[in-house]
C-alpha cells in the first residue's frame, strides 16, 4: 500500500526527522510505498492547498501519517482538517506532541489514530492491518476510535536497533538536504537518556513505557546503542551515495557518557573516515581522556548544553546538578586539546530573574567557548517544567497556541519590564556577553546595552530586526581592528567568536 507522510518543521532550521527515515524504512522493507511532504521553506516553497490536494490525488495514499513536535502541531491539525474537508483516507499523528498528549490529539475528528513512542513497528502494523482490511483497533501503540470511543492501546516493548533496515534517506530528497545544509549530515549512535532535565520528555516516556510494559528501568533498554561497526557502515554508505558531505554532526544526548563505546568509535571513525565530525557530551561525560580521543578522530567541534549559568536554576528549576566549576572544567579540557567549543543556552525561564540570567551571560564570558547558540525556554506539555510553568501561572496558552519556535519569543508572560527585558536579551544577547568579556571591546558593548535598555517598549518592537544588521557592522569594524569579540553568525540565534569567524 502507499503511506503520505507529511513532516511541518516550518519557520524552523532544515529539519532531519529521525522517526520517519526509519519509519519509511520498515515500510519499504516490507513492500509497502511511501513518499514525504516535508514543509520547510528553507527547502523549497510551502505548498498551498490546492498543492497538498493535487499530491494527494495523484498518489493516492491507503494511509496518511504526520510527525510533529508541540511547536509544528498547529500546522499538522490545519493540514490534517483540510485533508479530512476532500477525502476521508486515514490519518495518524505521531512525533513527541503526539506521544506526551495523545488524549487531546485523538479527540480531533482530522485524527483517526494517534502513535505513541517510537513507532517503526506499530505503523507497520498498522498499515498491514488497513491494507487486509481487519481490525485496527487492539495494535500496541496506536490509539484509535470505535465507533466514536476512543481506543487507547498500551506501548509495546522498545525496538532492537539492531533490527531495523537503514534509514531511507531518500524520502527526504537527502541531496538538497545536504546542499542546503552546506554537507553537515547530522547522525545519531543512540537512543534514550539517563537524565531527568524537567524540560525534556524523556522522564515522561520512560515511565510511560515501564508503567504500560511492567518492565523495571534496567529491563526497559531504554538507553540503546548502534553498533560502532552498522554506523561506520551507514557513514560510508552515506559517503558513496552523496556528494559534497563536509561534516558529520552526532545529535546523541550521551555520545561520550560510555567511554568504552567511544573509544571504539574514535579508532574505527579514524581509520575508516576522513572527514571531521561535530559531537555533544555532557558536561560530566567529558575529560582529558575522552577530549584527547575526539581530536584525535578528526571530531572539530565539540557541543555542550549548559542551559543556565545560574547554580540555583540548573538544581532547583532543570534539575541539572552540574557546577560551574564542572562547567569550566569541561571547556578546559576541550580548549587544552584544541577542540572548537559550542555551549547552548536558554532564558525566560519561570522563576528565573534577571541577575540569574545575567550569570549565563557571565559564564559564557568565563568559559570562553568558540560559539554559543541561545533559546528562549519554551514548556513542552507533560514535563515536569510544564508543571512548574503552569503551577506559576506564568503560561500564555493562547500565545502557546501560536508560536511555532522558541527561538524568536516566549509563551511565558513574567510581566511587562521583564518580557521586554527577555526580548532585548534573545535580539542581542552576544551583546550582553561581550559586554561582560576580559577583551577591550567590552566598553562598546556597555554603550549599545545601555542605548537598547533606554529605547522604550513600542519603539523597540519596531526596531529589534535590525540588531543583527547593526552587529554585522560593528563586528567588520572590530575585526579590521584586531578586537576579540562575539558576533551573530548563521542566524539570528549563533554567535561565534570573531577569530574563529573567517
Amino acid at each position: 500500500m502507499k503511506v503520505l507522510l507529511i513532516y511541518p518543521n516550518i519557520n524552523s532550521q532544515v529539519g532531519f526527522n529521525f522517526g520517519i527515515v526509519f519509519i519509511s524504512a520498515v515500510l519499504k522493507k516490507h513492500g509497502h510505498d511511501t513518499k514525504l511532504i516535508n514543509l520547510n521553506e528553507k527547502l523549497a516553497k510551502l505548498p498551498d492547498d490546492k498543492e497538498i490536494q493535487r499530491i494527494i490525488e495523484e498518489y493516492k495514499p491507503q494511509l496518511i501519517g504526520f510527525s510533529a513536535v508541540t511547536t509544528q502541531y498547529q500546522y499538522a491539525l490545519k493540514i490534517a482538517k483540510f485533508i479530512k474537508g476532500f477525502c476521508d483516507i486515514p490519518i495518524v499523528c505521531g512525533g513527541i506532541h503526539a506521544t506526551m498528549v495523545p488524549e487531546e490529539v485523538i479527540r480531533e475528528d482530522c485524527f483517526d489514530y494517534v502513535c505513541v513512542g517510537e513507532g517503526e513497528e506499530a505503523i507497520l502494523e498498522l498499515a498491514a492491518n488497513i491494507e487486509k482490511r481487519v481490525d485496527t483497533t487492539h495494535i500496541a501503540n496506536i490509539w484509535a476510535k470505535d465507533n466514536g470511543k476512543v481506543v487507547s492501546n498500551n506501548v509495546r516493548s522498545l525496538p532492537d536497533l539492531a533490527e531495523l533496515p537503514r534509514k531511507d534517506y531518500e524520502i527526504f530528497d537527502f541531496q538538497k538536504m545536504i546542499n542546503a545544509e552546506g554537507g553537515w549530515v547530522r547522525l545519531m549512535t543512540s537512543r534514550g537518556c539517563p537524565f531527568k532535565c524537567t524540560y525534556c520528555f524523556n522522564h515522561s516516556i520512560v515511565e510511560r513505557y515501564k508503567d504500560e510494559t511492567g518492565s523495571s528501568t534496567k529491563d526497559l533498554n531504554y538507553i540503546r546503542r548502534h553498533d560502532v561497526d552498522e554506523i561506520i557502515d551507514e557513514i560510508n554508505y552515506l559517503l558513496e551515495n552523496y556528494k559534497n558531505i563536509t561534516t558529520f554532526i552526532f545529535d546523541d544526548d550521551i555520545f561520550t557518557s560510555n567511554k568504552t563505546y567511544l573509544k571504539e568509535f574514535c579508532n574505527k571513525y579514524k581509520k575508516s573516515v576522513k572527514i571531521p565530525f561535530v559531537a555533544n557530551a555532557h558536561i560530566r561525560a567529558f575529560d582529558d581522556d575522552r577530549a584527547e580521543c575526539l581530536k584525535d578522530a578528526g571530531c572539530m567541534i565539540i557541543k555542550f548544553g549548559l542551559e543556565s549559568g545560574s547554580e540555583r536554576i540548573r538544581r532547583e528549576i532543570l534539575k541539572r546538578p552540574m557546577t560551574n566549576d564542572d562547567i569550566i572544567r569541561a571547556f578546559e579540557s576541550a580548549h587544552k586539546h584544541n577542540l572548537h567549543t559550542s555551549a547552548f543556552v536558554m532564558f525566560g525561564l519561570p522563576y528565573e530573574t534577571k541577575e540569574e540570567i545575567l550569570e549565563t551571560v557571565k559564564l559564557l564570558s568565563i568559559i570562553k567557548p568558540g560559539r554559543f547558540r541561545w533559546s528562549i525556554f519554551y514548556p513542552f506539555p507533560r514535563t515536569a517544567a510544564y508543571e512548574i510553568s503552569k503551577k506559576g501561572n506564568f503560561i500564555n496558552f493562547d500565545k502557546m497556541k501560536t508560536l511555532d519556535n522558541f527561538m524568536d519569543d516566549t509563551c511565558l508572560d513574567f510581566g511587562e519590564e521583564h518580557n521586554l527585558f527577555i526580548s532585548r536579551l534573545q535580539r542581542a544577547f552576544p551583546w550582553y556577553v561581550n559586554m561582560y568579556g576580559n577583551n577591550s571591546s567590552k566598553e562598546l558593548f556597555s554603550v549599545l546595552i545601555k542605548m537598547i535598555e533606554k529605547i522604550p517598549s513600542n519603539v523597540w518592537e519596531d526596531i529589534k530586526d535590525f540588531v543583527m544588521t547593526c552587529d554585522r557592522e560593528i563586528s567588520k569594524q572590530l575585526k579590521q581592528a584586531g578586537v576579540e569579540h562575539y558576533t551573530i553568525k548563521y542566524n539570528s540565534f549563533t554567535a561565534v567568536n570573531s577569530k574563529w569567524d573567517k
